[in-house]
């Protein structure tokens, strides 16, 4: 019986695969100039798609680095506009951008464990497709906020939770980090731990750092009343003693979901906008000034 099941997943999975590489043949009839979506997984009847905004200027025999960010929600809902502003910015920088779609517990009924697996899938897609897509598939950034920085810390440090019928030789792990009020810790003392389930420790960022550990930028509100300081400051000291980069940017007066808030003139969607452009830049996955300008005052 559990042989049977297995290979119903894999029949299923395998499908699914087949549906998503329809779609990419077909990818030259489409339209790069205007968003476009396609479906990265299939379980079941369920699809989940991945929507793309490319470079104004796009150039078919180029490749280009890519950010995907994920939403936040709790892992029980949340909508891929969230990072619309965001991933239009960073087209207009030169990237390709990625909105995704993953499951959550208000629509599917799923936990955590999936949401970070089909996370995961997202970037395997992205990477081996990275031809037709005219992706760099070595400049690959994962992004989201609070949950969704959650999903892409995990793609970044937890080396488990990857779908098993997947070509697993193609890595999950994205090159660079930039989260947002991420939810870095599921342990005794961090977010949701009893939700998590005896194997908390697979799905917590924190108790996964390596120095294999992708460089990473950290936006946080001080007032955040879902992730404190202190787990953003240990997440850094831990990423600090194995030698990686973790830029940590602290801001008052901010609370959970500040990066979005538009109540300020866009005050904290500005900055955290320019200072992820300056990271990239550093980075040298974009080049040029930032198109986001900030007060000084600011």
């Amino acid at each position: 019986m559990k042989k049977t099941i297995q290979l119903l997943l894999l029949i299923l999975f395998t499908s699914s695969m087949c549906m998503a590489q329809k779609e990419l043949k077909s990818l030259g009839g489409i339209d790069r100039n205007q968003p476009f979506s396609l479906i990265y997984k299939e379980i079941d009847t369920l699809q989940l798609k991945l929507t793309f905004h490319y470079p104004e200027k796009f150039n078919k025999k180029k490749s280009y680095p890519c950010i995907i960010f994920y939403f936040g929600g709790g892992w029980n809902g949340g909508s891929i506009k969230q990072f619309k502003p965001q991933a239009e910015y960073f087209a207009s920088r030169g990237m390709i951008t990625v909105l995704a779609d993953y499951r959550v517990r208000n629509r599917h009924k799923t936990t955590p464990y999936e949401s970070v697996e089909d996370a995961k899938s997202a970037i395997r897609f992205l990477r081996k497709n990275a031809e037709v897509l005219n992706i760099n598939s070595e400049k690959i950034v994962a992004s989201g906020g609070s949950a969704g920085g959650h999903l892409a810390a995990a793609c970044g440090v937890c080396p488990q939770l990857d779908h098993p019928n997947e070509d697993l030789s193609i890595s999950s792990v994205p090159n660079a980090l930039i989260l947002f009020n991420p939810v870095f810790d599921n342990g005794p003392e961090g977010f949701e731990h009893k939700r998590m389930g005896e194997q908390w420790r697979t799905i917590s960022p924190a108790h996964n750092i390596t120095a294999e550990a992708p460089p990473t930028i950290v936006f946080l509100g001080r007032e955040d009343p879902i992730i404190p300081v202190s787990i953003a400051e240990n997440y850094k000291a831990k990423m600090d003693a194995v030698g990686r980069r973790c830029d940590l940017f602290l801001y008052d007066n901010a609370g959970h979901g500040f990066f979005n808030n538009y109540k300020y003139d866009g005050k904290f969607y500005k900055i955290t906008l320019y200072e992820t452009d300056m990271f990239l830049k550093s980075i040298k996955y974009i080049k040029g000034k930032p198109k986001m300008i900030v007060d000084s005052e600011l």
